[in-house]
């Protein structure tokens, strides 16, 4: 996403595990349908990604595993906090998706929730590859590499002194 659409929407929660655990392929922004007391909920930021994914069926995308926690204030009106959710997209998107989905080793993970600016609910979607083990600590490796250039740099390292 380009920096202007960043400033204007504000993220509710965001999956880091998935970016860990997948090569990202290609990202798309579907609404979710969603119910009163869970917007409530989402607005107070009551939410967990983890362990969610999506699922095409029947020609439409649902979200699976999403914790939504429930409204105190609604009482006997609350939701269920994993109820399967209808992700809104065009039908081109969907059998492009499903297209991708059908490959071995795809599958569908969302990657944030966010209001965009007109206040609308919006999941940021990854068609996504899943790592191996060791592309994991290769990942992993890497990043302590930069870490410690960036340390050596600025001339912080203790353990060189």
């Amino acid at each position: 996403m380009d920096k202007s659409r960043l400033e204007q929407q504000k993220t509710i929660a965001q999956n880091r595990r998935a970016r860990h655990n997948y090569y990202i392929e290609d990202t798309v922004e579907a609404g979710i349908a969603l119910i009163g007391t869970e917007v409530k909920s989402l607005r107070s930021g009551r939410v967990s990604l983890n362990d969610s994914y999506a699922e095409i069926v029947g020609g439409e995308v649902i979200l699976q595993n999403a914790h939504i926690d429930q409204y105190e204030p609604a009482s006997r009106f609350n939701h269920n906090p994993q109820r399967p959710r209808r992700l809104l997209l065009h039908k081109r998107e969907i059998r492009k998706l499903q297209s991708k989905v059908a490959e071995r080793g795809y599958t569908l993970v969302p990657l944030s929730l966010y209001f965009n600016r007109d206040g609308r609910v919006k999941v940021e979607l990854a068609l996504a590859r899943g790592k191996k083990i060791y592309d994991k600590r290769e990942a992993i490796k890497e990043r302590e590499q930069a870490m410690e250039s960036r340390r050596a740099v600025r001339g912080r390292d203790r353990r060189y002194e």
